[in-house]
């Protein structure tokens, strides 16, 4: 597990290899990415919209923004957190994302809080 807090958000991030839904053969590699946003200020904040950076080794970087994450702009008061997963698809099994979110407090201030960077290998190319 990896974590960072910044702008008093704290991501925290797990990630695991889906070898099920992976084809080496094919250059599909599936990783599956689980994260925890813990709001450790005083306000309550909405989380509106996401940026990530994916390093593919040898295929470079792609850039990833939207609103919210799974279709979601949750909002977390002082002290709650918010959990969800979702996948990232590399062609090289090996690689890395890091990334921000922007959120809202109730007053209408904007702030941005980061993502860790954190590492993808396959576990077929890591033996």
């Amino acid at each position: 597990m990896v974590s960072k807090i910044t702008s008093q958000i704290k991501v925290s991030v797990t990630t695991e290899y889906d070898n099920y839904n992976s084809y080496p053969s094919e250059n599909r590699f599936v990783f599956r990415y689980n994260i925890e946003i813990e709001n450790l200020g005083s306000k309550a904040v909405k989380l509106m919209t996401r940026r990530w950076m994916i390093y593919d080794l040898g295929f470079g970087f792609t850039e990833v923004e939207g609103a919210g994450v799974i279709g979601l702009t949750p909002v977390l008061e002082s002290g709650e957190s918010f959990s969800y997963f979702s996948n990232v698809i590399l062609k090289s099994g090996v690689g890395n994302m890091e990334g921000s979110y922007q959120f809202e407090t109730s007053d209408g201030a904007h702030f941005i809080a980061e993502i860790p960077k954190f590492n993808l290998v396959s576990e077929v190319l890591s033996n």
